[in-house]
Protein backbone atom coordinates (compact mmCIF):
# COMPACT_ATOMS: atom_id res chain seq x y z
CA UNK A 1 0.00 0.00 0.00
CA UNK A 2 2.82 2.38 1.15
CA UNK A 3 4.79 1.85 -2.73
CA UNK A 4 1.12 2.46 -4.26
CA UNK A 5 0.95 5.84 -2.02
CA UNK A 6 4.68 6.66 -3.22
CA UNK A 7 3.87 5.85 -6.68
CA UNK A 8 1.32 8.87 -6.55
CA UNK A 9 3.08 11.35 -4.97
CA UNK A 10 6.22 10.96 -7.52
CA UNK A 11 3.71 10.90 -10.26
CA UNK A 12 1.95 14.07 -8.49
CA UNK A 13 4.73 15.83 -8.28
CA UNK A 14 6.13 15.33 -11.58
CA UNK A 15 3.22 16.66 -13.10
CA UNK A 16 3.24 19.64 -10.42
CA UNK A 17 6.73 20.61 -11.44
CA UNK A 18 5.70 20.42 -14.96
CA UNK A 19 3.03 23.08 -14.63
CA UNK A 20 5.21 25.29 -12.55
CA UNK A 21 7.71 25.39 -14.96
CA UNK A 22 5.50 26.02 -17.72
CA UNK A 23 4.09 28.79 -15.55
CA UNK A 24 7.37 30.14 -14.78
CA UNK A 25 8.29 30.79 -18.38
CA UNK A 26 5.12 32.06 -19.57
CA UNK A 27 5.76 34.10 -17.26
CA UNK A 28 8.92 35.52 -17.80
CA UNK A 29 8.11 35.25 -21.44
CA UNK A 30 4.93 37.99 -21.08
CA UNK A 31 7.36 39.85 -18.94
CA UNK A 32 10.12 39.70 -21.54
CA UNK A 33 7.58 41.11 -24.50
CA UNK A 34 6.39 43.67 -22.34
CA UNK A 35 2.46 42.12 -22.28
CA UNK A 36 2.46 42.95 -18.34
CA UNK A 37 3.64 46.68 -19.46
CA UNK A 38 0.65 47.34 -21.36
CA UNK A 39 -2.01 46.09 -19.13
CA UNK A 40 -3.72 48.36 -16.85
CA UNK A 41 -3.22 48.42 -13.50
CA UNK A 42 -6.49 46.97 -12.19
CA UNK A 43 -6.18 44.13 -14.48
CA UNK A 44 -2.34 43.10 -13.52
CA UNK A 45 -4.36 42.83 -9.64
CA UNK A 46 -6.31 40.65 -11.43
CA UNK A 47 -4.21 38.07 -13.06
CA UNK A 48 -2.05 38.06 -9.77
CA UNK A 49 -5.79 37.06 -8.10
CA UNK A 50 -5.97 34.84 -11.07
CA UNK A 51 -3.17 32.99 -10.46
CA UNK A 52 -4.15 32.27 -6.74
CA UNK A 53 -7.39 31.54 -8.18
CA UNK A 54 -6.81 29.04 -10.93
CA UNK A 55 -5.22 26.45 -8.25
CA UNK A 56 -7.37 26.91 -5.79
CA UNK A 57 -10.03 25.90 -8.15
CA UNK A 58 -8.31 22.93 -9.53
CA UNK A 59 -7.65 21.60 -5.67
CA UNK A 60 -11.52 22.05 -4.95
CA UNK A 61 -12.59 20.07 -7.88
CA UNK A 62 -9.94 17.65 -8.34
CA UNK A 63 -10.03 14.76 -5.76
CA UNK A 64 -6.81 13.03 -7.29
CA UNK A 65 -4.71 17.01 -6.71
CA UNK A 66 -6.24 17.46 -2.90
CA UNK A 67 -5.28 13.31 -1.96
CA UNK A 68 -1.99 14.61 -3.65
CA UNK A 69 -1.66 17.84 -1.36
CA UNK A 70 -2.59 16.19 1.79
CA UNK A 71 0.14 13.36 0.95
CA UNK A 72 2.48 16.04 0.79
CA UNK A 73 1.35 17.59 3.77
CA UNK A 74 1.36 21.02 5.84
CA UNK A 75 5.48 20.98 6.33
CA UNK A 76 5.98 20.80 2.72
CA UNK A 77 3.26 23.67 2.18
CA UNK A 78 5.06 25.37 4.84
CA UNK A 79 8.55 24.58 3.75
CA UNK A 80 8.00 26.52 0.22
CA UNK A 81 7.47 29.62 1.84
CA UNK A 82 11.08 29.68 2.47
CA UNK A 83 11.78 31.10 -0.74
CA UNK A 84 10.11 34.51 0.62
CA UNK A 85 13.49 35.56 1.93
CA UNK A 86 14.70 35.67 -1.41
CA UNK A 87 11.85 37.55 -2.58
CA UNK A 88 12.70 40.28 0.31
CA UNK A 89 16.18 40.65 -1.09
CA UNK A 90 15.34 41.85 -4.20
CA UNK A 91 12.61 43.94 -2.91
CA UNK A 92 15.28 45.42 -0.61
CA UNK A 93 17.76 45.81 -4.10
CA UNK A 94 15.22 47.33 -6.09
CA UNK A 95 14.46 49.96 -2.99
CA UNK A 96 17.49 50.31 -2.54
CA UNK A 97 17.97 51.39 -6.34
CA UNK A 98 14.82 53.53 -6.23
CA UNK A 99 12.93 51.13 -8.39
CA UNK A 100 10.04 51.06 -6.07
CA UNK A 101 8.49 52.71 -3.97
CA UNK A 102 10.02 53.10 -0.64
CA UNK A 103 5.94 52.04 1.31
CA UNK A 104 5.83 49.16 -1.32
CA UNK A 105 9.36 47.78 -0.56
CA UNK A 106 8.94 48.26 3.37
CA UNK A 107 4.97 46.44 3.61
CA UNK A 108 6.35 43.21 0.63
CA UNK A 109 9.96 43.24 1.76
CA UNK A 110 9.66 43.09 5.32
CA UNK A 111 6.39 41.15 5.43
CA UNK A 112 8.16 38.63 2.58
CA UNK A 113 11.64 38.05 4.75
CA UNK A 114 9.25 38.01 8.31
CA UNK A 115 7.09 35.26 6.35
CA UNK A 116 10.22 33.59 4.72
CA UNK A 117 11.90 33.18 8.56
CA UNK A 118 8.78 31.88 9.98
CA UNK A 119 8.12 29.17 7.66
CA UNK A 120 11.78 27.82 8.07
CA UNK A 121 11.25 28.36 11.99
CA UNK A 122 7.56 26.73 11.67
CA UNK A 123 9.00 23.47 9.36
CA UNK A 124 12.03 23.07 11.96
CA UNK A 125 9.91 23.36 14.87
CA UNK A 126 7.75 19.74 16.04
CA UNK A 127 4.76 20.28 14.47
CA UNK A 128 1.45 21.60 16.04
CA UNK A 129 -1.88 23.08 14.70
CA UNK A 130 -1.29 26.87 15.92
CA UNK A 131 1.91 26.84 14.46
CA UNK A 132 0.84 26.31 10.94
CA UNK A 133 -2.32 28.11 11.51
CA UNK A 134 0.01 31.50 12.71
CA UNK A 135 2.27 31.01 10.25
CA UNK A 136 -0.32 30.64 7.00
CA UNK A 137 -2.93 33.35 8.75
CA UNK A 138 0.26 36.00 8.96
CA UNK A 139 1.83 34.81 5.67
CA UNK A 140 -1.79 35.11 3.30
CA UNK A 141 -2.49 38.31 5.50
CA UNK A 142 1.12 39.34 4.08
CA UNK A 143 -0.02 39.21 0.56
CA UNK A 144 -3.09 40.94 1.13
CA UNK A 145 -1.14 44.22 2.26
CA UNK A 146 1.78 43.53 -0.59
CA UNK A 147 -0.99 43.36 -3.06
CA UNK A 148 -3.26 46.44 -2.18
CA UNK A 149 -0.25 48.43 -1.46
CA UNK A 150 1.16 47.81 -4.85
CA UNK A 151 -2.31 48.24 -6.46
CA UNK A 152 -2.27 51.57 -5.12
CA UNK A 153 0.49 52.62 -6.72
CA UNK A 154 -0.17 51.21 -10.00
CA UNK A 155 -3.29 53.67 -9.49
CA UNK A 156 -1.81 56.65 -8.39
CA UNK A 157 0.85 56.19 -11.39
CA UNK A 158 3.83 56.10 -9.89
CA UNK A 159 6.63 55.57 -12.83
CA UNK A 160 8.65 53.59 -10.03
CA UNK A 161 5.84 50.99 -10.38
CA UNK A 162 7.30 49.67 -13.72
CA UNK A 163 9.27 47.46 -12.06
CA UNK A 164 7.37 44.96 -11.16
CA UNK A 165 6.34 44.40 -14.76
CA UNK A 166 9.49 43.53 -15.89
CA UNK A 167 12.15 40.28 -14.59
CA UNK A 168 12.89 39.59 -12.72
CA UNK A 169 10.57 40.96 -10.29
CA UNK A 170 7.83 40.06 -12.58
CA UNK A 171 8.18 36.78 -11.56
CA UNK A 172 7.53 37.18 -7.48
CA UNK A 173 3.84 39.11 -8.63
CA UNK A 174 2.43 36.96 -11.50
CA UNK A 175 3.87 33.89 -10.05
CA UNK A 176 5.28 33.11 -6.47
CA UNK A 177 2.49 35.13 -5.34
CA UNK A 178 0.06 32.33 -7.14
CA UNK A 179 1.60 29.31 -6.13
CA UNK A 180 2.47 31.05 -2.68
CA UNK A 181 -1.47 32.20 -2.18
CA UNK A 182 -2.69 29.07 -3.01
CA UNK A 183 -0.71 26.65 -0.79
CA UNK A 184 -1.77 29.17 1.98
CA UNK A 185 -5.51 28.63 0.91
CA UNK A 186 -4.79 24.77 0.20
CA UNK A 187 -3.10 24.35 3.96
CA UNK A 188 -6.11 26.22 5.37
CA UNK A 189 -8.34 23.25 4.45
CA UNK A 190 -5.57 20.79 5.61
CA UNK A 191 -5.77 22.76 8.82
CA UNK A 192 -9.40 22.62 8.82
CA UNK A 193 -8.97 18.60 8.30
CA UNK A 194 -6.45 17.97 10.48
CA UNK A 195 -5.29 15.10 8.71
CA UNK A 196 -2.60 12.98 10.66
CA UNK A 197 -1.96 16.55 12.23
CA UNK A 198 -1.37 16.53 16.17
CA UNK A 199 -3.77 18.80 18.42
CA UNK A 200 -1.18 19.92 20.69
CA UNK A 201 -0.65 23.64 21.17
Amino acid sequence: MNQVVEIRKSNGTRILLGVLIVWALAVAAAAEVGVYRAVYPLWLAGLIALGIVGPVVAYALSKGFRAYIETIGLRTLTAFHIWRIAAALIFFWYGAHDLLPEAFVQNAGWGDFIAGLLALGVTLLPKTRNRYLVFHLFGFADFVVAVGTGLTYFLLNDPRMSGIQTLPMALIPFYGVGISGASHIMAFDLLRRRPGLSNAR
